[in-house]
């Protein structure tokens, strides 16, 4: 993503061309939540965005130092792992403040990089359509905008330069300027495309098509589960944050008729607030879907918390009413067998399916259907023609 915020700051940049970078990850223990867990995460975004751990480093700390967000005495141990294991790079499991970050970067004379910046990082990488990427620099220039010092003036040669600042301002102000104008740019783009969205939208409700959102934390297998039901070609790996642009496809379902089936991006614990703002747009997709299916890792040893994590996230976008509908996926590493659980009055409760296998991916359809058939909401198309089949067979 040339010309972005990131590619000014070269010293905090996490990924390049050539050598993978290596970095050295510290982990800030508050006694609260899982810790263990939080690490693991940490290392796998390293390595989704293209970085080698290659040592861990854990503090326990009542609360963050104010300077260096650890004392600053692991500070100096923190340096000297540094130059032992000669890291590119050290990564916080926290957000750190402008401050904090500048305060460690001087002492340990390499890039520092937070948890919202490593989770920016990847989806600059891997954003595709012109929406995605539109979102992505958004969300790291509002990032940027709290911890700007100087290196927007890569606009000044696109805008012309000489004349460009105005009376009395230093180069912060001019960057801040800069900065602020090309957000106002963004966010114009971005409602541009809402409203495209919008037009979408409301054409599949004249059609009356009824509406699936696949939701789930990332690396559930929500792509897999996604191209197994549609026989789409989504973007797949072991790895977080795989899909970032939503697609949609349409599936046909006996007497449910078509239903439009989309995939979105995954969530994770703690995802910047600056994304989930900047990705409102996209997310809005299952905003408006008429049922969600959220896909759980039931390999996963974290699997209760990344639900509840993909439910505050839904709830933060206004999505908590929606009708849900539990997959469990991954069966095949667990050994259990596919099957629909209902409860006492026949409800279904989860659809148990391993999207690598296909197995259980029958009878997903056929709950997608059941919910399709209650809500009234089968297309329309298929209602009229057959009824006018009985009519023309009655004849």
């Amino acid at each position: 993503m040339a010309g972005t915020a990131l590619d000014t700051h070269q010293k905090r940049k996490i990924t390049g061309r050539g050598a993978i970078n290596r970095a050295l990850l510290v982990g800030v223990d508050f006694g609260k939540g899982d810790f263990a867990s939080g690490m693991n995460e940490l290392a796998l975004l390293a390595v989704s965005a293209g970085v080698e751990p290659v040592s861990v480093m854990t503090v326990k700390r009542s609360s963050p130092d104010a300077a260096f967000f650890v004392g600053s005495g692991k500070v100096d141990e923190i340096r000297l792992a540094v130059l032992e294991s000669g890291c590119d790079f050290v990564i916080f499991s926290h957000p750190l403040s402008p401050a904090q970050q500048r305060n460690l970067e001087n002492r340990l004379n390499v890039g520092v990089v937070d948890r919202t910046t490593l989770i920016l990082d990847i989806f600059a990488q891997r954003a595709k359509s012109h929406e995605g990427k539109t979102q992505v620099e958004l969300a790291q220039l509002q990032h940027l905008s709290t911890r700007l010092v100087r290196g927007w003036t890569h606009l000044e040669r696109q805008k012309g330069g000489i004349g460009l600042r105005g009376p009395g301002e230093t180069q912060l102000e001019t960057d801040r300027r800069l900065l602020g104008e090309r957000v106002r740019v963004l966010r114009a783009r971005l409602e541009k495309l809402k409203r495209q969205r919008e037009v979408q939208r409301r054409a599949r409700s004249r059609n009356e098509a009824f509406t699936v959102s696949l939701v789930g934390y990332t690396n559930a297998g929500k792509s897999t589960l996604f191209n197994v039901l549609t026989k789409a070609n989504v973007f797949v790996a072991d790895q977080l944050f795989a899909t970032l642009d939503t697609t949609s496809r349409r599936i046909y379902l006996e007497e449910a008729g078509n239903v439009v089936l989309s995939d979105t991006v995954g969530f994770v614990r703690d995802l910047p607030h600056q994304l989930v703002a900047a990705f409102r747009a996209t997310l809005e997709e299952t905003i408006h879907a008429d049922l969600l299916l959220h896909v759980v890792d039931i390999a996963s040893e974290n699997r209760r918390d990344q639900v509840v994590q993909v439910n505050h996230v839904l709830s933060e976008i206004g999505a908590e009413g929606i009708p849900q509908l539990t997959v469990l996926n991954k069966i095949d590493l667990v050994g259990l067998n596919s099957g629909i659980e209902r409860d006492e009055y026949g409800k279904i409760l989860r659809v148990l399916v391993s999207a690598h296998t296909g197995a259980g991916t029958d009878l997903l359809r056929q709950a997608i259907r059941e919910y399709a058939l209650k809500a009234g909401r089968a297309d329309f198309r298929f209602e009229s023609a057959k009824a006018e089949t009985e009519t023309s067979s009655g004849a």
